[in-house]
């Protein structure tokens, strides 16, 4: 739907994603879902546990408000995501917009190379961060919010994590439906006929064949993606969390009672935040996203 090279600007996501599982195929809507396995694992271990740390460090030992820590947190831990997911968006992107010419996921990277370069798969790095910067930092502000208000006693606590994960990936995913519209025309232009360059030329362009309206093409199926993805992904993260944090007090407990009976030093701590994201970021494998196009 917001694909430059799409003849259908104005059909509907149910219609859109009609025709393609009708003329291509029922698994049609999960291509490319390979590059972006691949990618989530390592892009979501640097980013959760980047923002955990700073977080930590802002609020303890530089005393700064939370609600600024956790943007400035989500911001930096975001330059770090995008390094490694824009390479892998550009390639889901292009394998899933509408009338696809690629038959496979490394047809799609060789064929970009070959008549693009190497620089085409970072060409929408910079609206990338652009986008997700405004949208993770009011990701994180709103997810914590709303943990203050469905969880104030910051226990574990399942119901309160998928709300308030829903309700920050929503309010996130609706603000930033621009950029993200320019960062799609930028990620999917056909090959060898680059028509748009640059942030600005991208705004131009939708602006000039969409209007005002344009730049919010897609806003609902944007919405509809990020909501539940958002919700799983803070679910499995504080679930995995919980329970790393609770084996290394119970390793603890069995290190002072081994101490206590002089039968040896005990198990160390368990490091939190690291193992459990790969798990997290399994919801945005979801390709429910095609729908966008």
């Amino acid at each position: 739907m917001q694909s430059l090279s799409v003849n259908h600007h104005n059909l509907s996501i149910s219609t859109v994603l009609g025709k393609m599982i009708q003329q291509e195929g029922l698994l049609r809507p999960l291509r490319g879902i390979e590059v972006a396995v691949v990618g989530a694992g390592p892009a979501h271990a640097l980013y959760f546990s980047c923002y955990e740390f700073l977080k930590e460090v802002l609020t303890t030992r530089f005393n700064v408000n939370n609600h600024v820590a956790h943007g400035f947190s989500g911001c930096l831990a975001t330059v770090l995501h995008d390094g490694i997911m824009t390479p892998a968006d550009v390639v889901k992107q292009r394998m899933q917009m509408y009338d696809s010419p690629y038959r496979g996921v490394m047809d799609c990277m060789r064929k970009t190379y070959r008549v693009e370069g190497f620089g085409a798969f970072y060409r929408s790095y910079t609206t990338q961060l652009a986008m997700n910067i405004p949208f993770q930092s009011i990701h994180f502000m709103a997810y914590e919010i709303a943990q203050t208000m469905t969880n104030p006693t910051r226990e574990y606590n399942p119901r309160a994590h998928m709300i308030s994960g829903a309700l920050a990936g929503g309010i996130a995913a609706a603000i930033t439906t621009p950029l993200d519209v320019c960062k799609t025309l930028l990620n999917t232009q056909s090959e060898g006929k680059l028509m748009v360059r640059g942030f600005l030329n991208a705004v131009r362009t939708v602006y000039i064949l969409g209007g005002p309206f344009g730049f919010f093409k897609g806003l609902s199926a944007r919405v509809m993606f990020q909501m539940p993805a958002t919700a799983i992904s803070w679910s499995t993260y504080e679930f995995f969390k919980y329970f790393l944090i609770s084996r290394g007090k119970e390793d603890h407990h069995h290190e002072d009672k081994k101490r206590e009976i002089g039968s040896g030093s005990g198990i160390g701590s368990s490091l939190y935040g690291v193992p459990c994201v790969a798990f997290a970021a399994a919801p945005e494998t979801n390709l429910l996203e095609v729908s966008r196009r």
